[in-house]
């Protein structure tokens, strides 16, 4: 199958971006273009969640752009000199490589079998890492962070998973409104509830890397 529609949006960004192309698209650079990478994510996000067929098909356009933008930026700044194949190729192999379930002879019949796959994989492909919050960014919003290192301190048993389930809801809809009211309820008291869960979540990374210490390391 070949897909002749991206390859002219490939063409359009190296034109765009090329000799007697488009001034500030040739002036930009990987750091100018994060705010617009980040937006873009966001409008995808609320098209997958709220919109139509066609909101979700012009943001994964947006988010494809941003994608292409940096490949081809890449592909003329010296010491970098990749581009859209390179990152695909790399992606193919990735993926492949954390997929032996599918793509070898490993055998793994549920979801949890395969992140249990997956672990193992990234444990040999990142040994370099030491602790269990490795690879998490930390720019994450506060609620997202919260939910990587919440799973990542549960994995450890800093955290016990039935324990901490001890508020009553049982729908995203009551969830959101639980949230909202403890945001609104912070705000009428001049209270920040994103700085305060970066705090808390700031210390429970605490009591994870110092339970990953070892026995007699301390």
């Amino acid at each position: 199958m070949t897909y002749p529609k991206l390859d002219e949006l490939v063409r359009t960004v190296a034109r765009l971006r090329g000799p007697g192309g488009c001034a500030w698209d040739a002036e930009q650079t990987h750091e100018s273009l994060v705010q617009y990478l980040v937006e873009e994510s966001y409008e995808l996000i609320e098209a997958l969640e709220a919109g139509t067929r066609d909101d979700i098909i012009e943001e994964l356009g947006d988010v494809l752009y941003q994608v292409l933008f940096h490949a081809d930026l890449a592909a003329h700044t010296p010491g970098e000199e990749f581009d859209i194949e390179v990152v695909a190729e790399r992606m193919t192999a990735k993926m492949i490589g954390r997929h032996p379930h599918v793509f070898g002879d490993p055998v793994a019949h549920t979801a949890d079998d395969v992140v249990a796959v997956w672990d193992e994989l990234k444990a040999v492909e990142k040994p370099g890492r030491t602790s269990v919050l490795d690879g998490i960014p930390q720019g994450m919003p506060a609620l997202a962070l919260a939910d990587k290192v919440i799973g990542r301190a549960q994995k450890i048993g800093v955290l016990d998973k039935d324990a901490i389930a001890a508020i009553p809801m049982q729908t995203e809809d009551e969830l959101g409104g639980l949230l909202l009211a403890i945001v609104a309820s912070a705000k009428a008291q001049g209270l920040d509830a994103e700085r305060a869960l970066r705090s808390t979540l700031r210390d429970l990374q605490g009591e994870i890397r110092h339970a990953e210490i070892p026995a007699g390391g301390q």
